[in-house]
């Protein structure tokens, strides 16, 4: 009797593990693969080569070197031309063929892309061909800096992970205002600016200056844009009171350099040897570099001398007059009428000089001074529903600049 109750103890036992084992049992499962697609297509679907354009390369000479049967290529060009002119393909630019996954191969669709924002279709699955033109989605997101200087402009920009092209649009506005060399590592600044991403991912570059400022000789210059005259649609410049950045002069003629040497009664002339007088202002800059005239006038000498080297001499109005000299070559002519920042000639060592660079003289009502000590006249400020209007567009901009330390 024992054993058949032992007996029946080990079954009951061995079957309770079983059931037990049963219910832990653990089953794998395979999480489907993310399809990967672009343009409208899916990738699995075909067979996909992407590459790009290189030299010598036509739409032509790309296309017929795929299996499209017995389509004609004079009759493809025909069929898109319309929509898009095959003669504007670039060397370098993107290209992406799907094709047919049966034995046969064939392309079934071209995909074309000049930049990163947009790109063309062509479409061979029907007997006509048809091309069209999309844009991917853009989204605009703000972004505000600031802080210190930690070095110049386009060094503090860096660092901050900004388009290096946000620099020169910056000096661009302050141009008239802040001569960029005399900013100081500590000086403050704040920058409010809108930012492109192509598909929510993708940066593709600064949009929109909002507004910004910078320490500048210990006061704060802001910078705000503005639409004065809404029927041309013309974007300037002004500060916190609605007075405009643009003044008669800029502040110097050639950007992104440095000053090697200043206006002085008495230097030691380096290559001369000798004490006299420096009547100019020298920017240090590699040879070639663009030297833009500082405002608008008539070219009233250029030449060459011994000393000068290749020289322009601009007269802008009654009251001042201003010189470039050591010029590598001059790209105006006498009597020309030139713009304020017009290109006028590029930086050298002709004449007396021990480096590149371009000396730039002033003169006021026919004396030559310092043209960094001048208190130069600038542009009328705004009045009215326009200074109205001005002031309650910049207000929360101001606001988030102002956020940024105690100013």
């Amino acid at each position: 009797m024992n054993k058949i109750v032992s007996l029946i103890i080990v079954l009951t036992t061995l079957i309770s593990c079983n059931q037990t084992e049963k219910k832990v049992e653990i089953q794998k499962v395979t999480k489907p693969k993310k399809e990967h697609s672009d343009f409208g297509f899916n990738f699995s679907d075909y067979n996909v080569i992407q590459d790009t354009v290189r030299k010598g390369d036509t739409f032509g000479t790309i296309i017929e070197k795929q299996n499209i049967g017995d389509r004609k290529i004079h009759d493809i060009v025909q069929a898109v031309k319309d929509t898009f002119d095959v003669r504007v393909i670039r060397p370098n630019k993107a290209f992406t063929m799907f094709r047919s996954k049966n034995k046969t191969n064939k392309l079934e669709v071209f995909v074309y892309q000049p930049d990163a924002l947009n790109y063309y279709i062509f479409d061979f699955r029907d007997s006509l061909v048809v091309a069209h033109k999309k844009t991917r989605p853009i989204t605009i997101r703000e972004k505000i800096i600031g802080g210190v200087l930690k070095g110049s402009l386009s060094e503090t920009l860096d660092k901050a992970n900004v388009s290096t092209g946000l620099a020169s649009q910056i000096t661009k506005v302050y141009s008239w205002t802040i001569d960029f060399f005399k900013l100081k590592k500590g000086d403050r600044f704040g920058i409010v600016f809108t930012e492109r991403f192509v598909n929510d991912s993708i940066y593709n570059g600064v949009d929109e200056l909002k507004g910004m400022f910078f320490e500048y000789k210990g006061k704060i210059k802001y910078a705000f844009p503005f639409v004065k005259d809404i029927s041309t649609g013309k974007v300037e410049y002004y500060d916190e009171e609605g007075k405009t950045l643009k003044n008669l002069f800029l502040k110097t003629p050639i950007k992104f350099s440095r000053i090697s040497s200043r206006f002085s009664g008495s230097r030691f002339h380096p290559v001369q040897h000798r004490w006299k007088a420096h009547k100019g202002t020298d920017y240090a800059a590699p040879t070639g570099t663009p030297i833009t005239t500082t405002a608008a006038g008539v070219v009233e000498m250029t030449g060459y001398t011994a000393g000068n080297g290749n020289y322009v001499k601009v007269k802008h109005n009654s009251t001042y007059s201003t010189q470039y000299l050591h010029m590598s070559k001059i790209l105006v002519r006498r009597g020309q009428s030139v713009s304020q920042g017009q290109v006028i000639g590029k930086v050298g060592s002709t004449g007396l000089a021990t480096g590149p660079h371009v000396c730039y003289r002033f003169w006021k009502n026919g004396v030559q001074v310092d043209a960094l000590k001048l208190n130069l006249p600038s542009g009328e400020p705004m009045t009215g529903s326009d200074k109205s209007r001005y002031l309650q567009t910049i207000k929360p901009i101001r606001r988030e600049l102002d956020s940024i330390g105690n100013l």
